[in-house]
C-alpha cells in the first residue's frame, strides 16, 4: 500500500524532482495534506547545503536516489510518473525535456498527469532562460518597492513573499485545480506554468485597485498599510523590543489610545498635518515600558497590540500553543500543518527524507521494480 496520512490528500501520488525554495515547499504542503510524494534526489544533493536531516521542507516525504543525466534515470522516473497523479519540477526551461522528463514525455505515459512548473520567470519571455532568486522576482512586480521605511531603501522580507506567498502556494493552488479537472469526466492532465513573478504580481491586486482608486500612493511609508500611519506599525520598547500596532478602525484605536495612556493628551488621528505629533507621542509612550509589560498592559484588549517575537520566541505564545501551530518532530521545532480541516486533519508523520533512503519502499509500494535494478546492477 502507497505511503499516506489521513489528511484530505490521501491517496494521492507526488512525484517531485528535487530543487530548492518554492518548489520543495510545495511538495511538502501537499505532502502535509496527506499525499505520498516521493522526492526524486539526484547524487551530490540540489544545490543549497544543509543538513538533510533538519530541511523541514522535505518532511513527510519518501526519497529515492535517480541519476537523471545515467542511461536509465528517465526511464525510472517515467515508470514513478505512470502511477503518479501530480509531478512538480522547478528546472529551468527546456532542462526537464533535455533530460527526457518534459511534459510531452510524462503526459505520454499518464494522460492525466498533472505536470507543475516551478520557476521564478515563468516559461517564456525575455528573463526566461536566465538565473534569479527571489529579490529579483518581487523586485520588477512592485511589492518589494512597497516594503520600508521612506528614507531608506527596501526591506527584504526573507524569501516568503516570493518563493513561498507568490510561487509555492500558486502551484499548490494551480495543481490541485488541475487535479480536480483531471479527475472529472472528460478531463484530463495538464501542464501548470507557476511563475514566481505572476503569484507575486498577483497578490497585489488590492493594492492595484487601491492605486487605481487614488487610496494609494505609489511610494513606501505613505499609505494605510504599509506604515504611513502613526497607528499602524512597529515602536520600539523600553528593553529593545517591539510592539506591532495594527489599530486601524476608530473603535480600536479608541482602545488603543486608552490603554496605551495617551487618550487625553493624543492629536485627532483624523489630523494628517498632526501625524508626525502623534507618532512621537505613541514612541515616546512605548519607550517608558518593556515588551513584556506593555504585552500585559495590550492582552485580551482589542486594541490591536502585539509583540515582536523572533522565530525561537514564536513557539511559546500562549495562543500559539493552545492552538498547537508549532510543533516538536524528530527532535526538531517547526510549524504544524496549516490549514486544520474537520475530517481528515494533516499531520507531521515522516522526518525530513534522507536523499535515497526510501528507494526500497517506493519501488515496492508503487510496483517500480526499476528503481532498484540500478542499485543491484551497480553492486554486482
Amino acid at each position: 500500500m502507497a505511503e499516506s496520512g489521513n489528511g484530505p490528500l490521501s491517496g494521492v501520488r507526488v512525484v517531485e524532482l528535487a530543487g530548492i525554495g518554492p518548489g520543495p515547499f510545495a511538495a511538502m504542503l501537499l505532502a502535509d495534506l496527506g499525499a505520498d510524494v516521493v522526492r526524486v534526489d539526484r547524487p551530490g544533493g540540489a544545490g543549497l547545503r544543509i543538513d538533510p536531516a533538519y530541511d523541514i521542507t522535505n518532511r513527510n516525504k519518501r526519497s529515492v536516489l535517480i541519476d537523471l543525466k545515467s542511461s536509465q534515470g528517465a526511464a525510472q522516473v517515467l515508470d514513478l510518473v505512470e502511477r503518479a497523479d501530480v509531478l512538480i519540477e522547478g528546472y529551468r526551461p527546456g532542462v526537464a525535456e533535455r533530460l527526457g522528463v518534459g511534459p510531452e514525455a510524462c503526459l505520454a505515459r499518464n494522460p492525466r498527469l498533472v505536470y507543475g512548473r516551478m520557476t521564478g520567470w515563468g516559461q517564456q519571455g525575455p528573463l526566461a532562460d536566465t538565473a534569479g532568486h527571489d529579490i529579483g522576482y518581487i523586485a520588477i512586480t512592485g511589492a518589494l518597492g512597497m516594503i520600508g521605511s521612506p528614507d531608506g531603501p527596501p526591506a527584504i522580507p526573507a524569501n516568503l513573499v516570493g518563493d513561498y506567498a507568490g510561487g509555492s502556494l500558486y502551484l499548490v493552488i494551480g495543481a490541485l485545480a488541475a487535479l480536480q479537472h483531471a479527475r472529472t469526466e472528460g478531463g484530463r492532465g495538464q501542464v501548470v506554468d507557476a511563475a514566481i513573478v505572476d503569484g507575486t504580481a498577483h497578490l497585489t491586486a488590492m493594492i492595484h485597485g487601491m492605486l487605481a482608486a487614488g487610496g494609494w500612493q505609489d511610494r513606501r511609508g505613505a499609505n494605510l498599510l504599509d506604515g504611513g500611519t502613526p497607528f499602524y506599525g512597529a515602536y520600539e520598547t523600553a528593553d529593545g523590543g517591539y510592539m506591532a500596532v495594527g489599530a486601524l478602525e476608530k473603535r480600536f484605536y479608541a482602545e488603543f489610545i486608552r490603554l496605551l495612556g495617551i487618550e487625553e493628551d493624543a492629536p485627532s488621528r483624523d489630523d494628517l498635518a498632526a501625524w508626525g505629533e502623534l507618532r512621537t507621542a505613541i514612541a515616546a509612550r512605548f519607550k517608558t515600558r518593556t515588551r513584556e509589560e506593555w504585552t500585559a498592559v495590550f492582552q485580551d484588549s482589542d486594541a490591536c497590540v502585539a509583540p515582536v517575537l523572533s522565530l525561537r520566541e514564536a513557539p511559546a505564545h500562549p495562543h500559539l500553543v493552545a492552538r498547537g501551530t508549532f510543533v516538536d518532530h524528530a527532535g526538531i521545532t517547526q510549524p504544524a500543518p496549516a490549514p486544520r480541516f474537520s475530517e481528515t486533519p494533516g499531520a507531521v508523520r515522516r522526518p525530513p527524507a534522507q536523499p535515497g533512503a526510501d528507494t526500497a519502499e517506493v519501488a515496492r509500494d508503487w510496483q517500480t521494480p526499476s528503481l532498484t535494478a540500478e542499485q543491484k546492477d551497480a553492486g554486482s
